[in-house]
């Protein structure tokens, strides 16, 4: 057979792979991933198969596998194959099956493409399922990047058969009278997808016979909608993002000013985990529920009064311990430098604190701040608690656990690290030996 003009085309403007390349096909038995087999060896191209039996329907995926494998024989191709427990795996993740299945498919595909020094893994994803996919996304709630359906490339992914329709591969197959294996589940319409496809896109072509080349040109509409976005994304990101007290944080007022924030906002955290409901939650919330928080699987927002601010998750180190002679100390992603020297010019900055030596007494501890904590705040009169001074700092809630407090032998506050050391430790003319408190410019990011 001689492969269509518009397959080699699809490849070639879509710069899937070329005639050099080695291509990994997903071999499953079914028309598609047949017709995409004949395809490839009759353009020439360098390709290997795989297969994997998920043993969800016992002889009859044992059958697929013999098949698939006498196909590569006849075709002189490499045939790997792989047997899953998929139902234990779907337990064990408590997962659906079918996500179980393409988890553990594409996880062993690129395990094959790496040992095997293979570019490229094709599938044979075609124009219907396609039209699937951004039905699914629809139904199930998504945002423009869901629109854009099954991409030709997705790193090292790629599908030669987006090309076809459901019709012109079924013409195909026909034509040329390939053999194939015939998926009994594909039939059951328990499955969303399948559903779709036999209940739902029949009753759309009816309204539109040319459905697929209508969801090709809406798909070219949805790519450069999401390219747009991306681009107003980069010129918004300066304008929103800041930094409050070393930690990052968008600005609520410039959040307010967005022209289409429950469209731009869901884009600008989606990196951090956070899901479109979260959004709205949190967009529902400004103004109106300082200290709320919300937690993705990694980073939490919280609301302050005129900023939200982001922060990574993670287990916070009580306290640490500084013994006599110890020259670094790590706390909660920050570094505590610690010099030993005679007197020299006090340095004059936030992150430092330069504290008159012969006033320590070891093992000083460097721990979070405590109910009921108070000290002398260096260039104060008087004494002032912790809690006053956060205040008066504007220092939100959700950060007052990370700032570390410096605390001696005996109990008496020394620094409050990144703010202002107590005024009973300070370098006097008597001074003779200093200590200096260095706290590295890494946040807590």
């Amino acid at each position: 057979m001689q492969p269509p003009e518009s397959f080699t085309r699809f490849i070639a403007e879509n710069q899937l792979f070329s005639q050099q390349s080695r291509v990994l096909l997903a071999l499953s038995g079914g028309k598609d991933s047949v017709l995409l087999a004949h395809l490839l060896k009759a353009g020439g191209y360098t390709f290997g198969t795989a297969h994997c039996n998920f043993q969800l329907r016992g002889s009859e995926s044992d059958g697929d596998e013999q098949f698939c494998r006498q196909l590569a024989e006849k075709l002189q191709v490499p045939f790997n194959v792989s047997c899953f427990d998929t139902l234990n795996y779907a337990k064990t993740h408590q997962i659906s099956i079918q996500m179980a299945a393409r988890n553990l498919r594409y996880s062993w595909f690129e395990q094959v493409r790496q040992q095997q020094g293979y570019d490229v893994i094709a599938v044979a994803h075609h124009q219907n399922d396609a039209i699937e996919t951004i039905l699914l996304n629809l139904v199930r709630g998504t945002g423009i990047a869901g629109l854009h359906g099954i991409l030709p490339v997705n790193g090292r992914v790629v599908r030669p058969m987006l090309g076809f329709t459901r019709e012109q591969i079924d013409e195909l197959v026909s034509r040329h009278q390939l053999a194939y294996r015939e998926d009994s589940s594909n039939a059951s319409v328990k499955y969303a997808r399948n559903k779709l496809r036999h209940q739902v896109i029949p009753q759309l072509k009816e309204l539109n016979p040319d459905l697929e080349h209508t969801f090709q040109r809406n798909l070219q509409h949805f790519k450069d909608l999401e390219t747009l976005l991306q681009y107003q994304l980069a010129q918004v990101q300066p304008l929103v993002w800041g930094r409050v007290n070393g930690v990052a944080a968008l600005s609520v007022q410039a959040i307010g000013q967005l022209p289409v924030p429950r469209l731009l906002l869901p884009e600008l955290l989606r990196p951090y985990g956070f899901n479109r409901t979260t959004v709205e939650d949190l967009l529902s919330a400004l103004t109106r529920h300082p200290g709320r928080r919300f937690i993705s699987l990694t980073h939490q927002l919280t609301l302050d009064r005129d900023w939200i601010l982001l922060e990574p998750l993670r287990a916070d180190i009580d306290q640490v311990i500084i013994e006599a002679g110890t020259a670094c100390v790590n706390y909660n992603g920050r570094r505590l430098n610690i010099l030993h020297q005679t007197q020299s010019e006090i340095l004059r900055h936030k992150n430092v604190a330069v504290i008159d030596a012969a006033l320590l007494q070891y093992p000083l501890i460097l721990r979070p701040w405590q109910q009921g904590d108070w000290f002398y705040p260096l260039g104060m009169q008087g004494r002032k608690k912790l809690s006053d001074f956060f205040i008066s700092q504007k220092i939100p809630l959700s950060l007052k656990r990370r700032i570390p407090i410096l605390v001696n032998g005996n109990g008496e506050v020394i620094w409050i690290g990144g703010y202002r050391a107590d005024n009973r430790y300070k370098v006097t003319a008597q001074t003779q030996k200093v200590t200096i408190f260095e706290l590295d410019k890494q946040h807590y990011e």
